[in-house]
């Protein structure tokens, strides 16, 4: 088709729509033209109803399957103004809550100012019978929404940009999106919004903003600190960022050295010498940084007088126990009794449970109320079986909740109002960021005492910083390193061969014997086939391990090895399409009931109530994992079960969940399962590192597989190549402490 042919117009109005995507508006529909024919056309129509009119300028084209369609270039958009099409439209569940028989009372009683009664003065609604006023304010709402949502999508999407960036702009401005993006594209880069910078200056620069404005080579620095903040950097060092900024937009250093001076002088970033550089903060990041280096400074030369015979302690323990600690465990109570801040560390199998209970035992005896926490539910669920006391997570903990404007992060829990208790035992340290760590802290009462538990040979947070590293290499901090291997974990492979990887040294994988496992394919097809035979039939059949207690990890997304792929071939052999079980398409998704599902980022204002009914709250949080347990397409929601806690989710929110029968190894951090069968193919260099590979053995409790080639194991063990974190915690940490360097 020649692409320089004069675009046809066609206009009628919307009979039927036959998919359409929420993430992407494309929709497939059919359109009653005037000449009374109807017609199929493709295109990006969000949120396209039945009854509307439109005039589409397009082309005609001949799909392999479906036949001939018109697809469309671009639309203009009309409600419909008849009222037999405002029937349509309503009778087709454009408004939630408004069915055939509704509308048709609502058109006999309103006719051709249906629509503009429901938009402006819906309180007029509640003539109809069985329309009550907080239902007429609903039904108003749901309208206002949808209009408001699809004058922002069709003016996003006159750029070509994509429809979700306009779903989120709406979810966090409302109505007042429109005009915000109007004077500001840059707001689509902004870390909320999630567009990319160059999406944003597609728009920028059609409207008008030039290559050269300061508006515009200072969102680019801002966007920047965002993207490397993302990436896990506190800061950018200032020759770095002029550099980087210049090259992503096409200006010389120099402006952009002048657009970082500009924003520090207005506080919107923070330039200081520090750690051998002229760094430049997010102000939440130095803000975070600072507060955690003095607070911490203080906590570590902060120590206890005896309050009681530590040795006699100990042999009390001990029998009441029935354990005899080691010498690195009895080391690390003396420090807990006397310190106001310590630090426990060691890989898998080196006593760091049995360690905590012994501390909790202790902080018991002396009358403490101590609290234990960790980053993550199910690194806080896993805590609390091991220990048999409640665990929650730090956000839980700390009560996060969003602000009014919807955007900002806040915690109830704050030196204002501190928390209540003596102590506080925080669990798998290496995933907390510095912005997490600061809230924490700032929650602690002045004598509260804090215990940091973690493996400091696992991946670093996802979040800025490299926190748990810093504070041990800062060496102000009391530290102990359990490093003995306890004689009921020398016969597991699996303990045995992540101290060998976190050594560097190699494993003879070949000897497929006791909990760990190597099956050799060369091919990618030949993997995937093997570990869908694996969670499916092998090792629930066989070994007698439950499909919900198998985990696949693969250090990418990608790839036929990636999780993408593998979550789809996964649920087409776990949770086929069998015509029974309702489904939603989203996207390149197809959410099932019965599938397994991930939240993939904190939402704290998700509300749920446990499946007995007895109890409710709000906050769904990254990582934590569920079942599809209903899809309701009449009210747009699917509920997931979370461990006992029901949440819905509208359709447009489904962008928070993906599938997780295979998940990456950083998803899985602070996690264990029975099984775990890691995916291995040949990939980039920054994810096949040994971290990754030490962090997705430790993983399994019961057993471990590796699908793939070994030598992408071998490569990953050689591949010891920490990235590098734009951090000053350790230098400020030995700075405020009065040590050197």
């Amino acid at each position: 088709m020649d692409q320089n042919e004069e675009l046809l117009e066609l206009s009628g109005s919307v009979s039927s729509v036959i998919y359409k995507n929420e993430e992407n508006g494309y929709t497939v529909l059919r359109l009653l033209d005037g000449s009374g024919e109807t017609v199929t056309v493709v295109g990006c129509f969000p949120y396209a109803s039945v009854g509307e009119s439109m005039i589409i300028s397009g082309r005609w084209t001949t799909h392999n399957v479906h036949g001939r369609q018109f697809k469309a270039e671009f639309a203009q958009r009309l409600m419909p103004d008849t009222e037999q099409d405002i029937y349509s439209y309503l009778a087709g569940g454009a408004i939630k809550g408004i069915g055939p028989a509704m509308a048709s009372l609502i058109v006999n009683e309103f006719g051709e100012q249906s629509l503009a009664i429901i938009e402006n003065e819906p309180e007029k609604l509640t003539r109809i019978r069985g329309i009550s006023q907080n239902r007429a304010r609903q039904i108003s709402k749901d309208f206002r929404r949808q209009a408001g949502m699809r004058r922002l999508m069709e003016f996003v999407c006159s750029f070509g940009l994509r429809p979700i960036l306009a779903m989120r702009v709406y979810r966090y401005y409302g109505d007042g999106g429109l005009d915000l993006l109007r004077e500001n594209p840059y707001l689509l880069a902004t870390e909320h919004i999630g567009g990319s910078f160059a999406e944003a200056d597609i728009m920028a620069q059609e409207i008008g903003i030039d290559a050269y404005s300061p508006k515009r080579v200072s969102a680019a620095v801002l966007f920047e600190l965002v993207h490397n903040a993302d990436n896990g950097h506190c800061f950018i060092p200032r020759e770095k960022l002029a550099a980087i900024t210049a090259q992503l937009i096409g200006v010389e250093p120099e402006s952009a050295d002048e657009s970082i001076a500009s924003l520090a002088e207005s506080g919107q970033l923070i330039c200081e010498d520090i750690a051998g550089c002229h760094a430049c903060y997010l102000p939440v990041l130095y803000e975070a940084e600072v507060g955690a280096a003095e607070r911490l400074a203080a906590m570590a030369q902060r120590r206890f007088p005896d309050q009681l015979d530590l040795d006699a302690l100990i042999r009390s323990l001990e029998r009441e126990l029935n354990i005899q600690y080691a010498p690195m465990q009895r080391q690390i109570l003396g420090l807990a009794l006397h310190h106001q801040l310590v630090v426990l560390t060691g890989g898998p199998g080196t006593g760091k449970t049995t360690s905590v209970r012994a501390i909790l035992a202790m902080f018991d005896r002396l009358g403490m109320k101590t609290l234990l926490t960790a980053p993550t539910g199910r690194a806080a669920k896993r805590m609390t079986e091991l220990t048999g006391r409640e665990a929650s997570t730090v956000h839980r903990l700390l009560e996060a909740e969003f602000a009014d404007d919807d955007e900002t992060l806040v915690f109830s829990k704050n030196a204002g109002d501190p928390l209540d208790c003596d102590a506080v035992i925080l669990d798998e340290c290496s995933m907390v960021d510095i912005q997490l760590l600061h809230a924490l802290l700032e929650a602690l009462p002045p004598d509260a005492r804090l215990v940091m538990v973690g493996d400091a040979d696992q991946l670093p947070s996802v979040g800025p910083g490299n926190v748990f590293s810093a504070i041990i290499r800062s060496q102000v901090v009391a530290t102990v390193r359990l490093t003995e291997i306890f004689r009921q974990k020398e016969d597991s492979r699996i303990i045995r061969n992540a101290h060998m990887i976190n050594r560097g040294e190699h494993p003879d994988f070949s000897e497929n014997t006791g909990d760990f496992f190597r099956l050799r394919r060369m091919q990618a097809g030949s993997s995937v086939d093997t570990i869908v035979e694996l969670v499916s039939k092998r090792l629930p059949e066989k070994m007698h391990i439950p499909t919900d207690e198998i985990q696949v990890l693969s250090p990418t997304r990608k790839g036929e090895l990636g999780t993408v792929n593998l979550n789809k071939c996964l649920q087409e052999a776990l949770n086929p399409h069998d015509g029974k079980k309702r489904e939603k398409v989203f996207g390149e998704i197809v959410f099932r009931e019965n599938d397994r599902v991930m939240q993939i980022k904190n939402n704290y204002d998700i509300l749920w109530q446990s499946t007995d009914h007895k109890s409710a709250g709000s906050g769904i949080f990254n990582g934590d994992i569920g079942r599809v347990v209903q899809i309701d397409p009449d009210a747009e929601q699917l509920t997931v079960d979370f461990d006992g806690r029901m949440a819905s989710y509208d359709f447009d929110s489904l962008l928070e969940l993906e599938h997780a029968w295979a998940m990456t190894v950083h998803k899985s951090q602070g996690s264990e399962y029975q099984a775990v069968i890691l995916a291995l193919s040949a990939g980039s260099q920054m994810l096949l590192t040994r971290d990754v590979l030490y962090t997705a053995v430790t993983r399994a409790r019961r057993l471990l597989i590796m699908v793939g080639d070994d030598q992408t194991a071998y490569q990953m063990i050689d591949n010891y190549r920490q990235t590098k974190r734009y951090s000053a915690l350790r230098v400020r940490l030995r700075r405020l402490c009065g040590a050197e360097g």
